[in-house]
């Protein structure tokens, strides 16, 4: 596969990357810790050198899982982690968010023993504090870089002005914010933008919109209690009849590559930034090499002016989280300053 530096600053990664989450966590199906272990180093085996989890899934035993998976190719692999949740170490229980300077380090220290590693190559805030100022977060993550305990820090769904103030106390290696066809706020809210200037590499979360985008999923499909999706207006079934139109627009594309949906969402992605490493997930081996191969897709600028003219005559139906998700994710809101 090829490779993408995050960045001007970040490390060297496949062009994509592997989002662990869904392994075990947040969809209502989950692999066994072997399962998950077996899948992982089956993505290793085909190229893919960047592997993303967070203290928050499981919590805790998805860390593990990837931590355990990849320990015989440490040396070869860039692995992702974040903090930012108040979560009881002896419970798991959540209790909302928390990036506490005093509590970053801890939580760190939790993160390195789980995954079985002395340094991690890349640390992202999950969400913002609104109590902490991000620039006492920041400062907090550099004392941990010149500790060595940390090589790389990121932040994940921050606003432009809450990135750029981090970004002046400790270079941003890498944002990660969803980002796919059907969600393109970071094309207009700042973030791309940031980026651009700053030399900050870009991970787009959820690339395939949940698995929408690949075409499995319609509205008549059935989606468990314990699937998170199940909860969010962009999910339910009007919401998915009417977003069809994305898809219909990716299966066009598609047949006339001789690819599918889900590699052109993907090949769409990786051509928007030269910094730009999308992070799939799948919990199955035939998904993950689907994924891999949109590396191979490349898609000419007629293909490109295509798909932005179609675009713009889709409208989004339904939010992409439920009120209390969206309060956390890509905002600028209020927060405290330690000007």
């Amino acid at each position: 596969m090829k490779t993408r530096q995050l960045g001007t600053g970040g490390p060297d990664v496949s062009a994509l990357g592997f989002g662990c989450m869904g392994l075990d966590f947040s969809y209502g199906h989950k692999l066994s810790r072997d399962e998950g272990i077996a899948l992982i180093r089956q993505a290793v085996d085909r190229g893919v050198t960047f592997f993303d989890t967070a203290e928050i899934y499981g919590p805790f035993t998805n860390e593990e899982m990837v931590g355990e998976a990849l320990a015989p190719v440490r040396d070869q692999v860039v692995i992702a982690t974040k903090f930012g949740f108040d979560i009881d170490p002896a419970t798991a229980q959540v209790n909302g968010v928390s990036s506490r300077p005093e509590g970053i380090k801890a939580v760190v220290e939790r993160s390195l023993r789980r995954l079985g590693i002395e340094t991690i190559d890349l640390l992202y805030q999950h969400r913002v504090d609104p109590n902490v100022p991000i620039e006492d977060v920041a400062g907090a993550v550099k004392a941990l870089v010149e500790e060595g305990k940390v090589r790389h820090f990121g932040l994940s769904e921050p606003g432009a002005r809450t990135l750029r103030r981090a970004h002046a106390v400790l270079p941003v290696a890498a944002v990660q914010n969803e980002y796919s066809l059907w969600w393109r706020e970071p094309e207009s809210n700042g973030i791309l933008d940031a980026c651009d200037e700053l030399g900050i590499g870009f991970v787009p979360y959820s690339p395939l919109g949940k698995g929408f985008l690949t075409g499995a999923i319609d509205k008549d499909t059935p989606l468990g209690a314990n699937d998170f999706r199940a909860n969010t207006p962009r999910f339910q079934p009007e919401a998915l009849a009417k977003n069809a139109a994305f898809v219909d627009l990716l299966k066009q594309i598609a047949q006339d590559k001789g690819a599918t949906p889900a590699q052109i969402a993907l090949a769409w992605l990786l051509a928007q930034r030269p910094y730009i490493v999308p992070i799939p997930g799948t919990t199955k081996l035939h998904r993950l090499e689907e994924n891999i191969g949109a590396d191979a897709v490349a898609l000419s600028e007629a293909e490109l002016g295509r798909i932005k003219s179609a675009l713009a005559d889709i409208q989004v139906e339904g939010a992409r989280y439920a009120p209390a998700q969206a309060a956390m994710a890509g905002l600028d809101a209020p927060e405290k300053t330690s000007l």
